[in-house]
């Protein structure tokens, strides 16, 4: 069947049709999304039908997030990972125990997420949580923890939703019904906004956000790129975020039950709309100026706005997205990145970069990080199509 497949990202529109390469416009920002696409690709969308024309979109950066958890070795890893493969970002977690030492985040958040304890326990959250929460603000409110404290909520925040536990009794993770939620969320989010809710007008089906049907296509990437070995890790680096898709044999323990790949995003690692946090993070990193030397570069580069600074920026994003999950960093995940088969890249960066520019930063990765000289095979995805290797 011939189907038509546009992203609307936050630099680009980005349109294939079934039986050609997919073509990329430069959004005009002085224009709505639904005018300005249609002045673009018109001609293309009028030769197909609305059932035929599939749209993903991550214009605005899916939605922000908010998670309190009982514990970081369940309640919160658990509903970090199902917010990520929802397509939702987070921009902070928060230990329950140690609530104290978490700042009140002053920009609006569209989803806090509650969780902690299995059913049988209760008594698990207390008053300190309600004050922290009342001083918050944000869209949305839900709970999935222990089912015993789910009136303790009820009776006291009227607009939170309450869910089945994302922990079972065994300690196990059960994810439909939040996954669920959090992807109708980012739906009706997507809707709300008046630009992307025009673009309904050209098609039937549901727009969802561009990180999830990236993850819904993992199982079949071999497909399109049959040089790709599990365990594989996917980077997309983008104008406003990088995104990281991987294989969940990487880490010790597997959460996701249905694709086996789990997603992080970082929201400030964007190449273009994120620059300014981009070199902030870089001029933190312990790392970055011997890397630095190694590209033949002064650090002067971070400030200068020239062909040549887009290309070490993004080879700097390269080397902080992967930094960030080795061990090296305690962050929220570590990957087995010494296991790893596959390196595939997708997104603006591989306009930029050639596979020698990309060899050369997990070179330096490797050798510094790890000790090895030898490397996972590199494949990109150069005419960016892993979001539309799909039914």
């Amino acid at each position: 069947m011939n189907k038509l497949y546009i992203d609307v990202g936050s630099t680009y529109f980005k349109v294939k049709e079934s039986q050609s390469e997919p073509i990329q416009f430069f959004r005009d920002f002085e224009k709505n999304i639904a005018d300005d696409l249609q002045n673009k690709c018109g001609e293309i969308i009028k030769k197909y039908d609305k059932k035929d024309i599939y749209i993903c979109s991550s214009a605005n950066g899916g939605l922000s997030t908010l998670v309190i958890g009982l514990t970081n070795s369940f309640s919160l890893k658990y509903a970090t990972n199902i917010a990520y493969n929802s397509g939702i970002n987070i921009i902070e977690t928060v230990l329950y125990p140690n609530l104290k030492e978490y700042p009140i985040p002053t920009e609006l958040i569209d989803v806090v997420i509650v969780v902690g304890g299995v059913d049988d326990v209760e008594n698990v959250f207390g008053d300190d949580l309600l004050s922290y929460i009342e001083k918050l603000n944000f869209s949305n409110i839900v709970y999935a923890g222990s089912a015993k404290n789910a009136k303790f909520f009820q009776d006291e925040i009227t607009s939170i939703k309450i869910l089945p536990n994302i922990v079972s009794d065994k300690l196990q993770v059960k994810e439909d019904e939040l996954k669920e939620y959090l992807t109708n969320l980012y739906q009706a989010d997507i809707i709300g906004k008046e630009d992307i809710k025009e673009l309904y007008s050209i098609t039937e089906n549901q727009i969802y956000s561009t990180p999830y049907i990236v993850n819904q296509t993992l199982p079949s990437l071999h497909k399109k790129f049959p040089e790709v070995v599990d365990p594989f890790v996917l980077v997309d680096i983008g104008g406003a975020t990088t995104d990281i898709h991987y294989s969940t044999d990487l880490v010790s323990d597997n959460m996701v039950l249905e694709t086996g790949y789990d997603r992080l995003v970082f929201k400030k690692l964007g190449v273009f709309k994120s620059r300014e946090s981009l070199v902030f993070s870089a001029k933190q990193n312990e790392f970055v100026y011997e890397l630095l030397n190694y590209l033949n570069v002064t650090e002067n580069i971070l400030e200068e706005y020239s062909d040549k600074a887009t290309k070490v920026l993004m080879q700097l994003s390269i080397f902080l997205v992967l930094y960030k999950v080795s061990p090296k960093h305690n962050g929220y995940i570590t990957l087995k990145l010494d296991r790893l088969k596959s390196l595939v890249f997708t997104g603006g960066i591989t306009k930029v970069l050639s596979k020698d520019d990309i060899e050369e930063i997990v070179h330096f990765v490797y050798k510094k990080l790890y000790g090895h000289e030898h490397i996972p095979l590199i494949v990109l995805d150069k005419n960016y199509e892993i979001w539309t290797i799909r039914s």
